[in-house]
């Protein structure tokens, strides 16, 4: 059975393809924030996590070591892991890399597969939270880099502006609300989609194509 969290706990990704628009559903972002993580079933997929992992630490360790040549100080991934304590959740992330030259920053995110508005949306997130969330970023005014394996992607800093921001907490406080969120159940969510029928009994499995179905002639 889930048990409930104390206080609901966001991951950043859980809003990014929300704000989007490439997902719908906010219940399934609504009830990971506020059930404990390891305290309900999981779908398993087919979703090589060891093969991403690699590929997005071969990226990682590239990027870096291209920043550490021209003499940039790095800071990694855990070094830049966050908990934003807002009144109705807590916000949290790890950005990739960070790099600081004085009053400006640079945080750049890798990412192994297509791009998507949801990268930068991700990385905006981050820009965000970073300054409030912790103390040596206090006044540090950052940009993003999204980093793919053929091209970087630019965020300017004025990406955080007030319209984000505030389609940001609504987001969280929807998300974090005890009323229930919008469940948009779809095949094509669905199938992204961990959450199991055991807590979510609209949940669609992908249908199965038939072999011997004949094929529409057009």
């Amino acid at each position: 059975m889930a048990i409930k969290r104390e206080k609901p706990y966001i991951w950043v990704t859980w809003l990014t393809r929300l704000l989007s628009g490439d997902s719908s559903c906010e219940w399934s972002a609504q009830f990971k924030a506020l059930h404990e993580g390891r305290s309900y079933s999981k779908v398993v997929t087919d979703f090589n996590a060891t093969q991403w992992q690699i590929d997005h630490t071969n990226l990682l360790n590239k990027t870096r070591s291209v920043l550490e040549s021209t003499g940039s100080i790095v800071y990694t991934e855990g070094q830049n892991f966050f908990n934003l304590q807002g009144k109705s959740a807590t916000l949290s992330g790890k950005p990739d890399l960070v790099t600081i030259n004085g009053s400006d920053g640079v945080i750049y995110d890798a990412k192994t597969g297509e791009q998507s508005v949801s990268h930068q949306i991700q990385v905006l997130i981050y820009m965000y939270a970073l300054p409030r969330a912790l103390p040596q970023y206090h006044n540090v005014k950052f940009e993003g880099k999204l980093i793919y394996s053929d091209n970087e992607v630019f965020i300017p800093s004025n990406g955080v502006n007030q319209n984000f921001i505030n389609k940001l907490g609504s987001l969280i406080r929807t998300i974090s609300s005890p009323s229930l969120a919008r469940k948009v159940p779809s095949a094509q969510e669905c199938r992204f989609c961990t959450i199991t029928t055991s807590d979510c009994q609209e949940r669609i499995e992908s249908p199965q194509m038939d072999p011997t179905q004949l094929t529409e002639d057009f």
